[in-house]
């Protein structure tokens, strides 16, 4: 596997959604997406004002990483109604988003890519979430 060098800024991220992302969720958007990229996959972070809120790693699926890390915001009593969760691959069905809103996030950066993308963004669109996609995989192994 090649070292992720790559830095990804606004210029990258491409809007999928609706509902484009508030300048404070593309800010914590830009954050998470760094965090991600140094968490060991399967990763979800979730960031708020520019901080890690929680993450999840290490998880065999992408929901079992964004429940640890909602599990472990709450253990802390970290509110995250209008926080941020990036994830460090695609996801192959809504359901991460799915839990993602119902705990209150707000937006989402992905790379994008799946075959399914459009049921994730077609999620969003129902619910008023904001996504964007960078191009570019974090994913670990």
């Amino acid at each position: 596997q090649d070292k992720d060098t790559s830095i990804q800024t606004r210029s990258d991220l491409t809007v999928v959604t609706a509902k484009v992302p508030t300048e404070k969720e593309t800010e914590d958007l830009l954050f998470a997406n760094i965090l991600v990229k140094h968490t060991k996959s399967n990763a979800i972070v979730l960031a708020k004002n520019k901080q890690l809120i929680a993450s999840g790693t290490g998880q065999t699926s992408r929901v079992d990483a964004l429940n640890q890390a909602i599990e472990k915001a709450g253990t802390f009593k970290f509110n995250l109604n209008g926080a941020v969760m990036a994830s460090d691959a695609f996801f192959p069905f809504p359901d991460c988003v799915e839990i993602a809103h119902k705990a209150g996030i707000t937006a989402v950066v992905q790379p994008g890519g799946s075959i399914k993308d459009a049921e994730s963004v077609a999620y969003c669109n129902e619910n008023g979430l904001a996504m964007v996609t960078t191009g570019i995989r974090h994913f670990k192994h």
